[in-house]
């Protein structure tokens, strides 16, 4: 009863608050104790016992009397951080005026003319008005906090110096000694106390909700420009306790272990008090690190003069190989965490906290390029991949966890755009994690073509944006992947088969863009990989009928409308696809992906910026020479060299090597640049007559979008009618994202275009009279990409191995793919090919528009995570929009 009682006694202080319209006095302390009474003991409890409505009623009629709660709740904790907080009674004290805080700040954020309230002065005669001194309150709560996550008996254990009856002086306290967790900076661990994580914990909300002044700000217009006023103070030089509060909060993520000592069901068995505090520390991390006042996010931050950001200074700086393997292993075994098998279910405790630990580990290797080269340096670099490649797959049909599919995507793009990645691949899989993808014996560089390959054919339609990306992954690692299974050599193929029907490339102005990137992709692995990927020469030649058709792509305008028009006709009759049925053999203990429950709570995201801007063009390998002759153009605008790989890992320029020494063959007849013609389909050869791309394109989706990709380098032919004709390399403007050291810029068609509605294969017919609104493909655009589609390479490599093939079939009479394919793996084409290219590599580039994704997405995460208590919850926030799939 006495628990009731005092409830009912708090409850009847906030009526009475609430309802009084004359202004009570800031030094009635009898009044004002009863919100930091000892008895309410639980922030359920204020959350409960002060309805929104009350303070919201409150800020609209009796301002003064919430400006004294707020005035008089900061003015409890600075008094506490000065007294040393030493007794029970003020330590609840203390947290009872964080949860009112907590509970109060939001409301006064959503409304414009409270949002100044904190950075006002305090009431003459405060303690910091005797000094003459005009002290924001917002600095004085911000202080007085730091200082309480070093109090010794409250949130950290206490010194051995201090005797029991000496309580130390919280201004004089040096914190470094009181870091909470071993780690980086920090050697002695010191012991873990459940109170103290749990008293860390309430504190850091509070400081969060501070923070959460940006979630009430609308992405763009007046003020979305300036920087957050707290976080600046936060991590300012005017904050003695920044160092070790940084300091506290990486240790604290990177060395929590959620597993322990491995004892099945141990969770469930004992609370954990240190996951709901590497929670908020992670989040606490990503908000702060997410303020860099020196980029081009924050176009007022210069004329504010803003102070530097010590976090991001300090993240910076961490250079030490011990200290990047224990950030690194805190990453893995966090990442990875979720996708643990055990032969008892739900035997491991689960984190939740996945999309947070992305967010810090972009920043982390945004930040400090020596940590990125340390991860892409390490085999671990796999086990970072591993995890991301399974929640892109999981979450590929659920609408609420489209921000996950981008963040994930986004590492993989600024992975890829470093060699290491690329080499990395080539190290072998064993499916450890089940995920629903067929069976497959290869590398990592197979895993990730067959993800990409499941994201494109069954995600849904949010996830149209991201295409680009994928793709460019794929063409940035290519000149790396030593050897792809059978398997990901056909889900390649199935995706240039999807692409490339002439409906689809003629239903919007970009789609070509798809088709380029893929035989980007082609041209590096036959250039620079020959000789490990017979399985992808022997999916060439099977399909190669997919590419004479590109060559011979009609381009008359009443072809373009009549595959336009029976395509649109033969969308009524489409059957689901049937990749269910041709990979059958899923992996062992997976789970097919799943929508969104009904009801499920996502935020909003900000729009993205093309490709073009989020990338910019890079030579593979440049020496110390060239990087200095990269910046130096010739007369006519290009650049003066171009640079290729020299590493004995990387593939070197392959002489270009002709099928010649095979045994069985003893013609080794080149055909003539003028007779590119599809082989006669009625040959007796176990190869599969293609069929055409129309009859095959039942899982393909479609995307917007596409970067404007590479021209064929040196002369491509484009055959048609058994003619061939030498177009000069494309030329055109160049890409609008600053790109200091494009080996080339080229344009073969129209920049990144708005989304238009996917061509699914059920819905095309309803999505084709949009399309066609909007857009009427010509002849002369259809000729303005052709004629740069890069098909020499692999025109070549079909001319010399195609009749080889033929002959050997014949000759021995085989009907056995193995036997083929073991004549391949022996072929060279020395001297046939055209002059190998230099590798491109399209690097991830910071931009505007990148850094407000990232920050609603961040944010967005926050909001919904943060359910108990809701601090946010039914808030006027602007950022972004809560809706329910």
């Amino acid at each position: 009863m006495g628990n009731a009682d005092t409830k009912l006694q708090f409850r009847k202080a906030v009526v009475q608050l609430t309802t009084k319209t004359k202004t009570i006095d800031a030094t009635d302390d009898i009044f004002w104790e009863q919100f930091w009474c000892e008895h309410v003991t639980s922030i359920q409890d204020v959350f409960t016992l002060i309805p929104a409505a009350e303070i919201r009623a409150l800020r609209e009629e009796s301002p003064t009397n919430l400006a004294t709660l707020c005035y008089k709740a900061v003015e409890k904790l600075v008094h506490a951080a000065d007294t040393g907080c030493s007794t029970q009674q003020e330590q609840q004290s203390v947290l009872n005026c964080v949860r009112i805080l907590m509970r109060i700040i939001p409301y006064i954020f959503e409304d414009p003319d409270w949002r100044g309230f904190f950075w006002s002065s305090l009431p003459a005669g405060g303690e910091d008005g005797e000094c003459g001194e005009s002290v924001p309150l917002a600095h004085s709560l911000l202080h007085a906090l730091c200082d309480l996550l070093f109090c010794p008996d409250f949130t950290v254990p206490p010194s051995k110096k201090s005797g029991p009856d000496k309580h130390e002086d919280l201004q004089s306290i040096d914190s470094c000694e009181y870091i909470w967790e071993a780690g980086v900076g920090f050697a002695h661990a010191p012991p873990h106390v459940p109170y103290h994580d749990q008293c860390r914990t309430e504190i850091l909300k509070l400081i969060l909700t501070c923070f959460s002044h940006t979630i009430y700000m609308p992405p763009s217009g007046e003020g979305s420009g300036a920087p957050n006023r707290w976080i600046s103070a936060f991590t300012s030089a005017g904050n003695r306790h920044a160092l070790p509060l940084f300091t506290s909060l990486l240790n604290l993520v990177c060395g929590y272990d959620p597993v322990g000592l491995g004892v099945p069901y141990n969770h469930l068995l004992f609370s954990d008090s240190r996951e709901p505090l590497v929670d908020v520390a992670l989040q606490i991390l990503i908000t702060t690190l997410d303020h860099d006042v020196s980029n081009a996010a924050w176009p007022e931050a210069e004329e504010a003069s803003v102070p530097d950001n010590l976090f991001i200074n300090y993240l910076s700086r961490i250079h030490r190989e011990e200290d990047f393997s224990f950030v690194l292993q805190g990453f893995t075994r966090l990442l990875n965490n979720p996708l643990q098998q055990t032969y008892l279910p739900h035997s491991t405790k689960k984190v939740g906290f996945h999309q947070e630990l992305l967010v810090f580990f972009w920043k982390f290797c945004d930040f400090n390029k020596k940590f990125l080269f340390y991860v892409l340096k390490s085999s671990d670099v796999l086990d970072i991949l591993v995890p991301i490649l399974y929640h892109l797959n999981d979450a590929r049909a659920d609408q609420s966890r489209v921000g996950l599919m981008h963040i994930g995507v986004f590492i993989l793009l600024l992975l890829s755009g470093e060699r290491n990645f690329g080499v990395r691949l080539n190290k072998p899989y064993t499916a450890a994690v089940p995920i629903d993808i067929p069976v497959f014996t290869g590398t990592h560089a197979d895993l990730l073509i067959i993800i990409f390959h499941k994201i494109i054919t069954t995600g849904h339609q949010r996830l149209q944006p991201l295409f680009d990306c994928l793709l460019t992954i794929l063409v940035n690692v290519s000149p790396y992947v030593k050897t792809l299974s059978m398997v990901a050599s056909t889900k390649l193929l199935h995706l240039l088969e999807a692409f490339s029907t002439p409906w689809f490339l003629f239903s919007a102005p970009h789609h070509h863009h798809l088709v380029f990137f893929l035989l980007e992709t082609f041209n590096n692995i036959i250039q620079y990989q020959f000789d490990g990927n017979s399985n992808l020469v022997y999916t060439i030649i099977r399909k190669r009928a997919v590419f004479h058709a590109l060559a011979n792509l009609p381009t008359d305008y009443g072809t373009i409308n009549k595959s336009l028009h029976r395509r649109g006709k033969r969308a009524l009759i489409r059957q689901p696809s049937s990749e269910s049925s041709r990979d059958s053999r899923m992996m062992e203990g997976s789970h097919p992906a799943q929508p969104a429950m009904p009801g499920t709570k996502t935020a909003t995201l900000a729009a993205l910026p093309g490709l073009e801007k989020m990338t910019e063009k890079e030579s593979a390998h440049p020496t110390v020479q060239q990087l200095s002759e990269l910046t130096s153009v010739s007369a006519n605008g290009d650049l003066v060299s171009a640079t290729t790989p020299t590493s004995p890992n990387a593939p070197s320029q392959l002489p270009v090597v002709a099928p010649g020494n095979l045994e069985d063959s003893p013609t080794h007849s080149i055909l003539p640049a003028t007779s590119v013609q599809p082989p006669a389909q009625d040959q007796q050869v176990p190869i599969d007559s293609p069929q055409t791309p129309e009859k095959n394109v039942e899982e393909e989706r479609r995307g917007d979008g596409w970067e404007e990709p590479e021209g064929a380098e040196g002369e491509p032919e484009e055959t048609n009618g058994g003619t061939s004709k030498s177009v000069s390399s494309p030329t055109g403007r160049s890409s609008p994202s600053p790109s200091v050291k494009s080996v080339q810029s080229d344009s073969s068609g129209p920049s990144m275009m708005s989304s238009v509605g996917r061509c699914d294969s059920v819905a095309s017919n309803a999505t084709l009279p949009n399309l066609s609104q909007h857009w009427t493909p010509s002849s002369s655009w259809v000729l303005s990409w052709k004629t740069k589609l890069p098909l020499q390479t692999i025109m070549r490599l079909l001319q010399v191995l195609v009749p080889q093939v033929e002959k050997i079939c014949i000759d021995k009479g085989l009907t056995d793919e193995s036997e083929i394919l073991r004549f391949l793996q022996h072929g060279t084409l020395v001297g046939l090919l055209p002059v190998p290219h230099p590798i491109l590599i399209r690097k991830y580039q910071a931009n505007a528009g990148t850094t407000m994704w990232f920050r609603t997405y961040m944010w967005g995460i926050i909001y919904l995570r943060n359910v108990d208590p809701p601090i946010w919850y039914d808030t006027d926030v602007k950022l972004f929009e809560i809706q329910r799939v």
